[in-house]
């Protein structure tokens, strides 16, 4: 198990929290930031404060993006894209790649019993909402299902930020306690 990560900023818990309509749980960091400069990404640990296991590494929080791939979802996306996994080898082996990534990065954090996956990882396609979160953070290139729904995504930071932030102080620190004293 690695060490933990630090505490994530004040402000980008505020507007995870504001984009989810709850308080977010088990993350850990900002694992990709929009255009817009908010969270859309965060990773979560794979362990929830109470100690129940959460395979979702990756979590897209942005809700225009999160419901522009809910669009793709509805419109038989992920079937198709499972169908095109069984016949084509090629894909079958990237996708496999991407698991094995996603797993390894989890793995790092902390090993789940049973590393279970996300997203259908690797032999269908479940939730292309992980898949999204998972290229987002990690870059093009790693998983083909994530990069293939990215580009079929309007650009769902074009009209601003999705959420107002409130103003969020953070804890000071001690030194800045005793500078202020």
């Amino acid at each position: 198990m690695d060490t933990p990560a630090r505490q994530p900023d004040p402000r980008d818990v505020a507007a995870v929290h504001e984009q989810l309509g709850r308080r977010p749980r088990g993350m850990r960091r900002v694992a990709h930031r929009c255009p817009c400069g908010l969270p859309d990404v965060v990773e979560t640990s794979p362990r929830l404060e109470d100690g129940t296991p959460f395979p979702t590494l990756f979590y897209l929080t942005c809700p225009r993006a999160s419901a522009a791939v809910s669009r793709l979802e509805a419109s038989g996306l992920m079937k198709e894209m499972t169908a095109r996994l069984a016949a084509d080898p090629e894909l079958a082996a990237a996708y496999q790649r991407a698991t094995e990534d996603y797993l390894a990065r989890r793995d790092a954090i902390e090993e789940l019993p049973g590393r279970p996956t996300a997203g259908g990882m690797p032999t269908r396609v479940k939730c292309l909402h992980v898949h999204v979160a998972h290229a987002l953070a990690v870059g093009a290139g790693v998983n083909p299902f994530g990069d293939e729904t990215l580009e079929l995504l309007p650009a769902w930071w074009e009209r601003g930020p999705c959420v107002t932030v409130p103003e969020v102080t953070a804890p000071r620190t001690a030194l800045e306690k005793e500078e202020q004293e």
